[in-house]
C-alpha cells in the first residue's frame, strides 16, 4: 500500500511517498519559498523519485494542525484535490501526533510543541507503550495552548526522560532545560511528512479515513488576521 503524505504545518515543506515496508522518497525544504510555490512540484518530484504513478496511490495523508494557518490550508487543499481526483482515501493526521512518530521509544515522555506565537505553544504529550509485540501511541495530556515558559517549568523534577519535539523551541534553543529534559536534534525536531505518513498508514489499517468534502484544519484558535479584522470592523460597526 503506497501513499503520499504532506506536512505544511510549519516553515518546512515536506512530502513523502511511503508504504508499510519503506519510505520510498521524502523531500523536505525550509527556505524562502512559500508552500504554494513548492508543494505541488515537491509531490511530483517525490513520486518520480519513488517511481510510483499517481494512479498507483492508495491514500493521501496530510497534517491538519495545529500550526501555520496558511500552511495548513494549502496542504489540506492539495490533499483534498488529490483525494477527490484520484478517488483515494484522505487521512487527516494531527500535527502533534505525527511529531510523536519521530521518536518511537517505550517509556519516554514525548512533549510535542508547535509555535502558537506570542510566547505560547500548542502542547500535547504522548508515550509509546507496549501492546503485545508492538508499541502503541498513548495520549497522556490533551492538546492545549500554554505559555512556553510554563510548559518547560512544569517538567522540573520529571521521573522519566523527556524529549521535546516540534518547532516551538526554535526561538529559545539556548534556554536552560531541567535535568532529564532533552531537546530533540534538529533533524528529528521539525515536522516531517514521513511521520505524517506513518500515522496515516496506522489509521488506514484500522479502516479510518476522512471526507475530503468536509475535512478542515485543526486550528484551536483564530488567526491574528481574523482577530484584527474583527477589532477593525467591530469598531466601525459600533460607530
Amino acid at each position: 500500500m503506497s501513499i503520499v503524505s504532506i506536512d505544511t504545518s510549519s516553515q518546512v515543506s515536506s512530502v513523502a511517498v511511503l508504504s508499510e515496508e519503506c519510505v520510498a522518497a521524502e523531500l523536505s525544504m525550509q527556505g524562502a519559498l512559500t508552500h504554494s510555490e513548492t508543494l505541488m512540484p515537491h509531490i511530483e518530484t517525490a513520486l518520480h523519485m519513488a517511481r510510483i504513478k499517481k494512479e498507483e496511490l492508495e491514500g493521501i495523508a496530510v497534517s491538519i494542525g495545529p500550526g501555520s494557518f496558511t500552511g495548513l490550508r494549502i496542504g489540506l487543499a492539495a490533499a483534498k484535490m488529490m483525494s477527490y481526483a484520484l478517488c483515494i482515501p484522505l487521512i487527516g493526521v494531527p500535527t502533534l501526533e505525527a511529531l510523536a512518530h519521530h521518536c518511537i521509544c517505550e517509556g519516554v515522555r514525548l512533549v510535542c510543541m508547535m509555535d502558537a506565537q506570542k510566547g505560547s505553544a500548542y502542547v500535547q504529550e504522548f508515550t509509546w507503550r507496549a501492546d503485545g509485540d508492538a508499541l502503541k501511541l498513548q495520549e497522556d495530556r490533551p492538546l492545549v495552548i500554554l505559555p512556553l515558559t510554563e510548559v518547560v517549568a512544569a517538567l522540573e523534577g520529571t521521573a522519566r526522560p523527556v524529549v521535546l519535539l516540534g518547532d516551538a523551541m526554535q526561538k529559545h534553543m539556548d534556554a536552560a532545560l531541567p535535568e532529564d529534559v532533552h531537546l530533540a536534534p534538529i533533524h528529528a525536531r521539525m515536522p516531517r511528512a514521513a511521520c505524517v505518513g506513518l500515522a496515516g498508514l496506522a489509521r488506514l489499517r484500522r479502516g479510518e479515513s476522512d471526507d475530503p468534502m468536509t475535512a478542515v484544519p485543526l486550528y484551536l484558535r483564530r488567526s491574528e488576521a481574523e482577530v484584527l479584522w474583527e477589532k477593525r470592523h467591530g469598531s466601525e460597526a459600533a460607530s
